[in-house]
C-alpha cells in the first residue's frame, strides 16, 4: 500500500475526519502490551491487588480492561464503547424479537465499522490506482486511517455474540456491564483468542478463584512471556535482518535462515501472547479456549488449521464455512466454500493483496488435500508429510512478511539461488541462534520429541523428577527464573516488536 500516495490529488472534506483518526501508517508500539515494563510492573500488580481485594470483581475487571485499552488507544476507546453499546442493544432486541433482519443489521454494522477503519484505505488506493490506469483524474486523496488496536478481534467476537443469541446458543445479558466485560476483557482484547459468548457467559456470572487456578494461570502466563521475550524477539531480529536487506542481493543461505527465523518468530510471538491471555484469564477464574496446539508438527495443511489459531479456525467454520454449506454439498461446492473462507481469512489478517494471496495459498492446498493429491500425501512416510507441511507453511509466510508482492517474488527467487548472493549468512546469523534455533525447533514440535527414544531414555534417567514432590518444588524456581530473565531483557530496552498492529 502507499504506491499512489504521491499522486496529485485535491483533498475533500473527508480530510477533517482523517485529521482526527489518521496516524502514521506504521505507528510506534505502545507500552501497554503484555510484554512490557509498564504492564508487568505497574498495571498488572495494581489490577490484581484491586481485583482480589474488592468484592465487585466484574466491575474491577471491566474498569481495568477499559483503562488498559484507553492507555493504548485514548481516542478509539470511544469506538470500543460504541461497539459494546450497539451490540448490547441489538442482543437485547434479538432476545425479544428473533428476526433475521435484526441479525443482518447487527452483523452489517459490525462489519461496516471494521471495513471503514481497516479496508477503506486499501479500497481508496485501489480506486485511485484503477482511475489513474484508465486516465481518469479524481480529486480525492487516499484515505489513511489509523487501524484501532484489536478491532479485528473484538469485531469477530461481537458478531459471534449476536449470532449465538440469534441461534439461541446463549441468552442475551440483561446488564450492559456483562456485554462490555465480554467484549473488552483485556487478556484477549488485542491479540485473541477469539472467545465465543456461550463459552464464558456462565463464568461472567459465577466463577471460582482458587490458589491452584491462580498458580496454574501464572505459570502459563510466564511460559507465554518467555516464548515472546526470549524466543520470538531473538528470531525476529534475525528475520528482520534478512527481510530488511536488499532482497535482490540475498544469498540462499541468508534467505532460508531468515525464513526459518520468521517461521519461529510468528509462532512463538502469537502462541506466546495466547498463552499469556489464557494464563491471565485463568488467574481471574476464566477458562478461555486454547489457541495453539503445536501446529508445526502437523502432517497436512488441513491438520495445521486444526492446530494453528484454533479460535479463528473455529470462528470461520461455525460462522462462515458451515452456513455456506460446508462439505455437505457437491465436491465442487465444498472447494468453493474452502476458497471463499480462506480468501476472507487472508483479508481479515490485513488489507493488502499479500494477505489475500497468503489465504488463497492455504485455501488451494486445503482443496488439493481433498482431491486425489491428498490421498497421495496421506500415503507418504510420516517424515515426508511433516516436511511437506513445513515447506508449504514456510513459503506462505513470505508474502505475509514482505512489504509487497514484488518483494515476495524477489525473496522466493533468493531462496532458490536467483539473488546476487552479496548478502550472505553473516548478516542474518547471530551467535545466540546456535542455541536458540535448536531450542525453538524442539519446543515447537515437543510432542514429537517427547515420543522419541532419546526422550524416553532421559525420562528414565530423571525418574525422580516425575514424582510430584520434586516437580512441585521446582515449579516456583523455573517460573521465577523465567520472569527474571524476561524482566532483565525488557529492562535493557532491546528489540521487542508488537506485530499485531498489522492485524
Amino acid at each position: 500500500m502507499g504506491q499512489f500516495a504521491n499522486c496529485h490529488a485535491r483533498a475533500v472534506p473527508i480530510r477533517h475526519l482523517q485529521a482526527i483518526l489518521s496516524q502514521s501508517s506504521d505507528p510506534a508500539p505502545i507500552d501497554v502490551t503484555f510484554a512490557s515494563i509498564p504492564f508487568l510492573f505497574y498495571f498488572l500488580p495494581c489490577f490484581l491487588a484491586l481485583y482480589f481485594l474488592l468484592p465487585f470483581k466484574n466491575a474491577v475487571f471491566l474498569t481495568g480492561s477499559l483503562i488498559f485499552y484507553a492507555w493504548g488507544e485514548p481516542v478509539f476507546i470511544l469506538l470500543l464503547l460504541a461497539s459494546i453499546t450497539m451490540n448490547h442493544v441489538l442482543a437485547r432486541a434479538l432476545s425479544r424479537n428473533r428476526t433475521k433482519q435484526l441479525l443482518i443489521l447487527g452483523v452489517g454494522a459490525n462489519l461496516a465499522a471494521l471495513g471503514v477503519f481497516k479496508y477503506a484505505g486499501f479500497l481508496s488506493e485501489l480506486l485511485l490506482g484503477t482511475s489513474i490506469s484508465l486516465g481518469l483524474q479524481l480529486s480525492v486523496a487516499p484515505l489513511e486511517l489509523h487501524l484501532p488496536l484489536g478491532i479485528s478481534f473484538y469485531t469477530f467476537q461481537a458478531i459471534s455474540f449476536l449470532v449465538d443469541i440469534y441461534r439461541r446458543d446463549a441468552q442475551a445479558p440483561e446488564r450492559w456491564r456483562d456485554t462490555a466485560l465480554f467484549i473488552s476483557m483485556f487478556p484477549q482484547l488485542i491479540a485473541g483468542p477469539i472467545v465465543r459468548f456461550h463459552t464464558v457467559a456462565g463464568q461472567i456470572q459465577e466463577r471460582s478463584h482458587t490458589l491452584d487456578r491462580f498458580a496454574s494461570g501464572a505459570r502459563q502466563f510466564t511460559r507465554g512471556l518467555a516464548q515472546k521475550i526470549l524466543l520470538a524477539n531473538a528470531f525476529g531480529e534475525a528475520a528482520d535482518a534478512a527481510f530488511g536487506a536488499n532482497l535482490a542481493e540475498l544469498g540462499p543461505g541468508a534467505a532460508w535462515l531468515g525464513l526459518i527465523c520468521y517461521t519461529l518468530q510468528i509462532y512463538f510471538d502469537f502462541a506466546g501472547y495466547s498463552n499469556m491471555a489464557l494464563g491471565l484469564g485463568r488467574m481471574m477464574g476464566f477458562d478461555f479456549p486454547e489457541n495453539f496446539n503445536f501446529p508445526y508438527m502437523s502432517r497436512s495443511v488441513t491438520e495445521f488449521w486444526r492446530r494453528w489459531h484454533m479460535s479463528l479456525s473455529r470462528w470461520f467454520r461455525e460462522y462462515l464455512y458451515i452456513p455456506l454449506g460446508g462439505n455437505r454439498l457437491s465436491p465442487m461446492r465444498t472447494y468453493l466454500n474452502l476458497t471463499i473462507v480462506f480468501l476472507l481469512c487472508g483479508f481479515w489478517h490485513g488489507a493488502e493483496f499479500a494477505f489475500i494471496i497468503w489465504g488463497a495459498w492455504h485455501g488451494a492446498f486445503l482443496v488439493l488435500e481433498r482431491s486425489p493429491f491428498g490421498t497421495w500425501i496421506a500415503a507418504m512416510p510420516t517424515l515426508l508429510r511433516h516436511c511437506y507441511l513445513l515447506l508449504v507453511v514456510m513459503l506462505a509466510w513470505i508474502p505475509f512478511r514482505t512489504e509487497d508482492l514484488g518483494d515476495a517474488l524477489t525473496y522466493f527467487a533468493a531462496l532458490f539461488g536467483q539473488g546476487s548472493g552479496r548478502v550472505d549468512l553473516s548478516l542474518v546469523y547471530a551467535p545466540q541462534l546456535a542455541i536458540l534455533l535448536p531450542v525453538g525447533m524442539v519446543i515447537a514440535v515437543w510432542p514429537l520429541v517427547a515420543q522419541s527414544r532419546l526422550a524416553a531414555l532421559i525420562t528414565d534417567r530423571m525418574a525422580l523428577l516425575a514424582h510430584p514432590a520434586p516437580r512441585l518444588a521446582l515449579e516456583p524456581v523455573w517460573v521465577a527464573g523465567l520472569l527474571i530473565l524476561c524482566a532483565a531483557d525488557l529492562a535493557t530496552g532491546s528489540y521487542n516488536p508488537f506485530i499485531y498492529f498489522r492485524f
